[in-house]
């Protein structure tokens, strides 16, 4: 992916959710006219953002082109959880629009997006997505309410060159907690360095400890966000399993209060063996802190015994339920052309990861795919002259990602749950007489009263 075109993405699947302007809205524009097909695009960036904002109005007109009987008027709108909801019942939605990966099961509940399995189907685009993640933007029968974009899910990061000291396979990170402890337990003795760390500060660390929940086969929320849900054994477990290995093992840490770039800095250090990350944690590791590329790897998340779960999030586009089938199908071709079309045309792909290449940028960075494993694959060999990452390394992850299950992040006030989780992680790892079954008690009584707010 060229430079520009992750700005611009990235922006949107961030930093642009939060754009929302009720004043710039407009009603959706209407569907047909003298035989043309009309529709609102959200995201546009806005008008500080100058180099991003040509690029993606450069990906207007060319779409135009080649569509020459859809009308596209680009909006600045964008997700913001604040105002999302007044825009629904004012009608001022964008006929589409990016999400976070959290809100489909919401809007689906609810009827704020359309069902978009038709359009998909016809498009010739349903069966390239991943089914995994596609599943998140499913209701119960199996219908597609959403467009995957931009996922992420938890894996585990580690160092190769310490699995090599400490005698492990660099080649077979741990798949199970278990075998996360025992390893820990090598690097450190044959090291010095901690085997595992976690993060635990800025709500991060109530972020990971959720991830570490759904591995243990837990859950923090109930489906629609309504209820607490994890003062109870898998969190537990996976509070138990950082106690014993900070107090009886002493394979984490000395410092536990960690943010991201506190823990980078010290991983791409060789001060610790193993972190909880996704695959774009390349990107700081390698390309911002200078580990070497051949030492960063990375599995997937482990788990308690087999698949039970990891954390995933993202991006979706959602379409207006009130537009027509005609808006539906231009919706879902700017959503191919815009966001996707790299994944599935091979000039595209190319063309991209030529730029990339060229430009000095990280190309090639495998990680969870929005398409199905196929094309994923075929992508890759598309590239494969312009791919300047250590793809092997990432193997584990992509194998780990093909069978356990992606789990969407708290649908309900997550941040503010996540703060309260925090807590709960540091006691734990300050405290070696830290009453686990008492903190998550607590933790839980007082995100119950958030969620019921």
């Amino acid at each position: 992916m060229t430079k520009r075109v992750r700005s611009v993405v990235a922006v949107i699947a961030l930093g642009g959710l939060s754009a929302a302007a009720l004043a710039g809205c407009s009603s959706p524009s209407a569907g047909t006219s003298d035989g043309k097909v009309s529709i609102q695009i959200g995201d546009r960036p806005s008008a500080d953002r100058p180099e991003d904002r040509a690029y993606f109005d450069k990906r207007v007109e060319a779409f135009e082109q080649a569509n020459p009987d859809i009308t596209l008027e680009p909006v600045e709108t964008g997700y913001d959880a604040s105002t999302f909801q007044a825009l629904a019942a004012g009608g001022s939605l964008p006929t589409v629009m990016s999400v976070p990966l959290t809100e489909p099961a919401g809007l689906i509940k609810r009827g704020q997006a359309a069902d978009l399995t038709d359009a998909l189907k016809n498009e010739g685009l349903l069966d390239s997505l991943n089914p995994t993640v596609l599943k998140l933007a499913e209701n119960s029968e199996g219908r597609a309410y959403a467009i995957p974009t931009n996922a992420y899910s938890f894996g585990l990061v580690y160092n190769r060159e310490l699995f090599t000291k400490a005698g492990l396979d660099p080649d077979s990170p741990p798949t199970t907690w278990d075998q996360v402890r025992a390893a820990a337990k090598k690097i450190h003795d044959a090291t010095g360095a901690a085997g595992f760390s976690v993060l635990t500060t800025a709500n991060t660390g109530g972020w990971q400890f959720s991830g570490m929940t759904y591995s243990f086969g837990g859950t923090v929320e109930n489906e629609d966000g309504s209820k607490a849900t994890f003062d109870d054994k898998p969190s537990t477990q996976a509070l138990q399993l950082l106690s014993d290995m900070r107090w009886k093992d002493g394979t984490m840490p000395e410092n536990t209060l960690y943010d991201i770039p506190t823990q980078g800095q010290d991983f791409a250090a060789g001060k610790i063996g193993m972190i909880i990350g996704a695959s774009d944690s390349y990107y700081n590791i390698v390309q911002n802190l200078k580990l070497p590329a051949e030492s960063f790897g990375i599995g997937g998340m482990p788990q308690l015994k087999g698949a039970e779960g990891t954390l995933g999030g993202g991006t979706v586009q959602i379409v207006d339920p009130k537009a027509s089938a005609e808006q539906q199908a231009a919706a879902v071709k700017w959503v191919k052309f815009f966001y996707l079309q790299r994944f599935l045309d091979e000039n595209t792909a190319v063309e991209d990861a030529k730029a990339s290449n060229e430009a000095g940028s990280v190309t090639g960075l495998p990680g969870l795919p929005v398409v199905n494993s196929d094309q994923y694959s075929a992508y890759f060999d598309w590239i494969k002259q312009y791919i300047n990452v250590p793809s092997a390394n990432f193997t584990p992850y992509l194998g780990a990602s093909a069978s356990i299950p992606v789990v969407a992040e708290p649908v309900n006030n997550a941040q503010e749950v996540y703060g309260a989780l925090d807590t709960v992680v540091q006691s734990v790892l300050t405290d070696q007489n830290a009453d686990i079954p008492s903190l998550l008690s607590t933790a839980q009584t007082d995100v119950q009263s958030r969620l019921s707010r």
